[in-house]
């Protein structure tokens, strides 16, 4: 197959055309490679302000700054070729006013050639919203828990359980829609509300921590795959444990490493191992003999992906 296939790349419009179709699959995205690794199966990658936590060790997605964001989109359009790229607006970055929410949008859209922004807010970012849709904007909603606003909800829980916060989160809902968002995500709210609000709106809802009645469906990778192994969310559902797999490998890694068990001449250039490192136990110097392999002495930069070393 050739190296140089054709990706077709899923647009903003696809995505708003969705709604009631097939499941839209979105995850998050911080890095490059993670970005090769998923791109082939997901509809959606989101650039999460989240990496402040994943990444950085931060307590919220508070101290991100926008900077950090154009950074890592950048490293993540490198890698996708299919995706629909969208970017977190860090907090501070929109809030302020229309106009300064759309220099900093502008900006992402520019420097990291995504295809549209995520912001947080729903009767009270309505304006901006809609001011950066007018002005050549993508913007993909989010309303339920707002993680950046977690110390005024008072902390990371489910929303909507009563009728006053359910009716907000309802008219946060229709605020998004009528401004223009391409779609919206429903974070952390009551399953029969965000099944409410998907039926009622015409563009496609992505839940976390929502319903299977979302039009499409988000998990932050780490997550997913078991890279924490300390807290697991309600609503994540893990499908690999690398956290172990990884914390194993360096066990072993160390340990051969200490006990000089690696490298060996095996892994060495321009040097034969000797001949009684080959044949091991008798059974193996009775093999037929075989043809060595020509010493490969190419030596590859730590730069190139460590799976390409030594080919």
């Amino acid at each position: 197959m050739s190296v140089h296939k054709q990706w077709k790349k899923v647009t903003v419009p696809q995505i708003r055309e969705s709604k009631g179709g097939e499941p839209i699959i979105c995850l998050t995205a911080y890095t490059s490679l993670t970005a090769v690794l998923l791109d082939e199966h997901v509809d959606l990658l989101l650039v999460g302000d989240s990496l402040g936590m994943v990444l950085y060790g931060m307590d919220s997605t508070l101290g991100v700054s926008l900077d950090m964001m154009i950074g890592h989109g950048k490293a993540v359009m490198r890698g996708a070729r299919k995706s629909c790229v969208i970017v977190d607006m860090p907090f501070g970055s929109y809030q302020e006013s229309p106009e300064s929410a759309f220099r900093n949008a502008a900006r992402v859209m520019k420097e990291v050639g995504c295809a549209g922004v995520k912001l947080e807010g729903g009767v009270e970012m309505a304006e901006t919203i809609r001011f950066l849709v007018q002005r050549g904007i993508p913007v993909l909603g989010h309303i339920g828990l707002l993680p950046q606003s977690v110390n005024t909800a008072g902390g990371f829980r489910s929303l909507g359980r009563k009728d006053k916060e359910a009716a907000g989160i309802i008219e946060d809902a229709k605020a998004v829609e009528e401004a223009g968002a391409f779609a919206t995500v429903i974070e952390g709210t009551v399953e029969p509300l965000a099944r409410e609000i998907t039926e009622m709106l015409s563009i496609p809802t992505i839940g976390i921590g929502a319903s299977p009645a979302c039009d499409g469906q988000i998990l932050v990778t780490e997550d997913l795959v078991g890279l924490f192994s300390g807290f697991k969310p309600k609503f994540v559902k893990r499908y690999a444990e690398l956290g172990a797999a990884i914390e194993k490998a360096v066990e072993e890694y160390a340990g051969d490493v200490r006990a000089r068990r690696f490298p060996t001449l095996e892994q060495c250039f321009g040097v034969k191992a000797p001949e009684s490192e080959a044949k091991t136990d008798e059974s193996k110097s009775e093999a037929p003999e075989t043809k060595p392999e020509p010493v490969d002495t190419t030596v590859i930069p730590m730069g190139l992906r460590s799976t390409s070393f030594g080919k």
